[in-house]
């Protein structure tokens, strides 16, 4: 059955839709059947037409519902659910729905405090630095507040998501036609490490992508047509 992936956090303003797309799209350029779930009330539905994943409006309980029984009874496929902030309750119940979840952060001391306090209450929760600054100093004090007050959460931290002016276009209604390869190095990137955690094996021997090509999922292989309100 599906593997349910959920990107929580109580703070706002981490990079959990950001982070969402870009993992859902770094599985498909992977060739995994991915899907992306919105939960969040403030964000609008967007299109799955020309992206490498479908996207599902759970933004509802009882649509949440039929968009997770539906995922978990198919194989081979990876449903990553887009959290929101502030909703404690809510990170709860996906936290029990998940396989994994993770949790970006971004680099202040707000962000690492909040991350910190998830990690200790998501066991299965692997905090992801989100935005993490390009500069070679800025980056540098940034790893150094990691490694001083999340030393301890080490083996539980994946690698640094950078940021990359680009991966708003994942977030936009309608995607371009062509998405820029280095937006698709970052997603692969992204996709490969989550795999690795959910001991999924993968075939990254097709470049075709590198060209930063969106192809589409066919009809027929969306099941009831999850990008629709359930």
């Amino acid at each position: 059955m599906a593997k349910i992936i959920c990107v929580l956090g109580n703070k706002g303003g981490t990079g959990k839709t950001t982070l969402s797309h870009m993992l859902s799209q770094g599985l498909g350029l992977l060739g995994h059947r991915a899907a992306c779930v919105l939960t969040d009330i403030s964000r609008e539905p967007l299109s799955p037409a020309g992206r490498r994943y479908i996207t599902a409006d759970a933004r509802n309980a009882e649509a949440l519902a039929k968009v997770i029984t539906k995922l978990r009874s198919l194989d081979d496929w990876v449903g990553v659910v887009d959290g929101a902030g502030n909703r404690t309750d809510m990170d709860h119940k996906l936290y029990g729905m998940a396989d994994i979840v993770l949790l970006p952060f971004r680099d202040s001391h707000e962000d690492i405090r909040t991350v910190v306090r998830d990690l200790d209450l998501f066991p299965r929760a692997y905090a992801v630095p989100s935005q993490w600054p390009g500069n070679a100093w800025q980056r540098e004090a940034a790893d150094r507040n990691v490694l001083r007050f999340m030393g301890a959460y080490r083996h539980r931290i994946l690698k640094p998501v950078g940021a990359l002016s680009s991966s708003k276009l994942l977030l936009q209604k309608q995607v371009p036609e062509q998405l820029p390869s280095l937006l698709a190095r970052a997603c692969r990137r992204i996709a490969r490490e989550v795999l690795e955690v959910l001991e999924i094996e993968t075939d990254d021997g097709d470049t075709r992508e590198d060209q930063g090509r969106a192809e589409r999922l066919p009809p027929a292989e969306i099941p009831l047509r999850l990008h629709r309100t359930v």
